[in-house]
């Protein structure tokens, strides 16, 4: 991986995170990434759900205890991840309830802009090895085609 990401200020790196292999490859990338570099990553996961509108309210009441604990085990494994090789990170759950991970990672971008003017903000994220992701959309793709700061695809 070319690390010669030009930055002005410091480093905001925007990790997809799923506890996926290719999230785990975008993880470690970001780590390389960001050493020598002042800044912090930032550990997103965006839950995958189906249109909620389609959703009683008690179900979707219910999806949000699974959500926080399968949140709270991504954290944990990103912690044991990261131990000993990055202390400047945090996690956090993508907006609530979205259907689009690509959008919930640009939005987390777009507000770290805002919060650091004059700072370099990225997005990294692992390529899928499955070949149907390549054609019709996986997160990827959907973030080399509308991301509105610069985007590391880890392979």
């Amino acid at each position: 991986m070319n690390t010669a990401m030009p930055t002005s200020g410091n480093l905001h790196l925007v990790v997809g995170y799923d506890g996926s292999e290719p999230a785990v490859r975008a993880l470690d990338g970001a780590v390389r990434l960001m050493s020598g570099r002042e800044g912090d990553i930032h550990v997103v996961y965006v839950p995958h759900l189906p249109s909620v509108d389609m959703l009683s309210p008690d179900a979707v009441a219910g999806m949000e205890d699974t959500l926080d604990e399968i949140s709270a085990d991504l954290r944990t494994q990103a912690s044991e991840q990261l131990r000993g090789r990055e202390d400047r990170w945090g996690f956090e759950r993508g907006q609530d309830m979205i259907t689009d991970v690509a959008d919930a990672l640009i939005a987390v971008s777009r507000r770290l802009v805002d919060e650091h003017p004059g700072d370099t903000v990225a997005i990294v994220v692992g390529s899928s090895s499955q070949a149907m992701h390549r054609w019709v959309g996986s997160v990827a793709v959907g973030l080399a085609r509308h991301s509105p700061v610069p985007l590391v695809i880890v392979p």
